[in-house]
């Protein structure tokens, strides 16, 4: 062919190619543009098969293609395409389904692909034909490859001269990755502010996780001072791009009023939105603002919802609140068992106070025996690995016969072997010695246990103290006044016997001053909370009058409230209030 021919066969190729892409970039005429660029790419233009397999990738003029964005895009890529290497660059990176073969059309969909498997030796072979020529985008993809690969193919020094290539080629990603190299492993407070100056320079490129690394820093102080209302600014910069950790962050500081108005309102949304993208500690704190109900009435269906998500994803804790919720019906229908399935899985997921939940209910007798027999297995290699918790559960099994034989010898053991970190076990062993159980009775022992335990304002022990005070089974007798301080403090602490108590102290025959009016106050404590003694005394003082408030009408209520929990005592009282309004009719 002639060179006149050949020029003007090239130009006629350049114009139709111009042409094709300013029809692909035009939505009424997209259709056209690729089937041009696509007979372009046939016939070996390279600019055409890099257009072409983008046009796959994105969808522009045709059905969105894996498999053809990828062959078009290799074909540009071996050719010598610098963008197109950045391109399949990053595809190795983000991965491809197992299986995947750019060679034949996916007939199954999208749906059928399996998880993307990325290759970081391809990513790095590819960028680095790209970097070598200078792009400043394929520079800083290089480096975090180098940066963030396998360790065969890591190699943090020669990241951080890729990230200052391309981050002085004007990349944002370039100067997001120098400055996360500068601040994850520093060699001065010079490197760390650096790091946070170019940081700044990602985040005018609007970048989302240099606004995520930015609110960090300003919220530890890194080389800098702490600056909360910074952070909080960052941090819902990130949450808007859709960071999902910044939007939990972003929630919490909206829920404490930090360096940000307090909006439990806006919280509750940034958690839902977190929570909906997976995040398990934002569903966690959704459970626990229903349960609270901050500036909303609680509302424990939404937070069985949020916890049973936040279980699933692997937090421990929300599956212990979950199973609280089942085993006291809030929310939920009540159902032990199910409360036993999600301590269980608390419990696996390291909740050590979900370990003891478990342990209360298998006393309870809820779960299969070989449920109960694994959890023992499971607090008896804790225990013999030093971790007194599992001890103490352990002393429980034994002491109560879950998943063993009842050996309270045994259970006297490990109870001391816990006792030393495990208020739980001190009173456990307090006990042990009043009852003579697996250890000769000894009361002065007891009492040391005990003490302990109260020290440490246990309610249990504070309660069962104050019994033993009031009784005199100590060795100086009797002690009223402390007895009913102690009956007092574990009230506080919400223990609804010592309520019962240190109303029934205060009614009078005790050696302290009666105070009836005091009396009725800590019996209507315990009977709001179900205490059928309480609920029949507090019947009593109002329907006597005895605190000087005479109501027959709320006296009826809480009698009939103690006969439903068996107590004849309070028949006999209603049939007199009975009377006794007959009469006055």
């Amino acid at each position: 062919m002639a060179l006149k021919s050949r020029l003007a066969s090239m130009v006629s190729r350049d114009a139709r190619l111009r042409e094709a892409i300013a029809q692909l970039e035009t939505p009424e005429d997209a259709v056209s543009g690729f089937t041009k660029l696509g007979g372009l790419a046939r016939q070996g233009n390279i600019e055409a098969q890099y257009r072409t397999g983008k046009a796959y990738l994105e969808g522009w003029g045709t059905p969105p293609s894996l498999e053809g964005g990828t062959r078009w895009i290799r074909k540009a890529a071996e050719a010598g395409h610098t963008q197109a290497r950045l391109v399949l660059a990053t595809l190795y990176l983000v991965g491809f389904p197992a299986g995947f073969d750019e060679n034949r059309p996916d007939l199954l969909g999208e749906a059928a692909r399996g998880t993307p498997v990325p290759d970081f030796g391809q990513a790095a072979q590819w960028s680095r034909l790209a970097a070598e020529e200078g792009l400043p985008d394929a520079q800083a993809l290089l480096g975090y490859v180098l940066m963030s690969g396998p360790e065969d193919i890591r190699d943090p020094e020669q990241a951080r001269l890729w990230y200052e290539k391309a981050a002085a080629g004007g990349s944002s990603q370039g100067h997001l990755g120098l400055g996360m190299a500068l601040h994850s492993n520093p060699g001065s407070d010079e490197d760390r502010r650096r790091g946070t100056a170019e940081l700044l320079l990602a985040a005018e490129a609007n970048l989302a996780t240099a606004f995520y690394f930015l609110a960090w820093i300003n919220e530890q102080g890194i080389a800098q001072p702490r600056d909360f209302a910074a952070a909080a600014r960052y941090f819902e910069k990130a949450a808007e791009r859709g960071v999902v950790p910044a939007q939990t962050r972003y929630a919490l500081y909206l829920l404490q009023g930090k360096g940000v108005k307090r909006r439990p309102d806006r919280a509750e949304t940034w958690l839902r939105r977190a929570a909906l993208g997976h995040d398990a500690e934002a569903a966690a704190l959704l459970g626990d603002l229903h349960i609270r109900g901050e500036d909303m009435s609680p509302n424990y269906l939404e937070a069985a919802t949020w916890y049973q998500l936040a279980a699933e994803l692997g937090h421990g804790p929300a599956a212990r609140g979950l199973g609280l919720l089942y085993l006291t019906g809030t929310g939920v229908q009540r159902d032990p068992d199910e409360a036993a399935k999600w301590f269980r899985i608390s419990a696996e997921h390291g909740d050590r106070v979900a370990d003891a939940d478990l342990g209360n209910l298998a006393l309870t007798g809820i779960g299969s025996e070989s449920d109960r027999h694994a959890m023992r297995e499971r607090f008896l290699l804790a225990a013999e690995k030093g971790d007194l918790v599992g001890a103490f559960n352990l002393g429980v099994c034994y002491a109560e016969g879950v998943g063993t034989t009842r050996d309270d010898v045994q259970a006297v053991y490990w109870m001391q072997r816990a006792a030393d970190g495990v208020v739980n076990a001190q009173y456990w062993l307090g006990r042990m010695y009043l009852e003579g159980r697996g250890v000769t009775a000894d009361p002065q022992a007891a009492l040391r246990w005990l003490e302990k335990a109260a020290f440490a304002r246990m309610p249990e022990a504070l309660t069962l103290l104050a019994q033993l005070l009031v009784s005199g089974q100590t060795p100086e007798g009797r002690d009223h006044p402390r007895a009913f301080s102690l009956y007092s403090e574990a009230a506080s602490l919400g223990s609804v016997e010592a309520m019962f108590s240190a109303g029934a102290m205060l009614g009078g025959g005790h050696d302290i001053p009666a105070n009836r009016r005091e009396a009725q106050r800590w019996y209507r404590m315990a009977a709001e909370r179900g205490h059928g003694l309480a609920q029949l005394m507090l019947g009593r003082y109002l329907k006597r009058g005895l605190a000087g408030e005479t109501n027959p009408v709320e006296a009826r209520i809480w009698l009939e409230r103690a006969r439903a929990q068996g107590l004849e005592e309070a028949s006999e009282d209603l049939a007199r209030l009975d009377r006794r309004l007959g009469a006055r009719g």
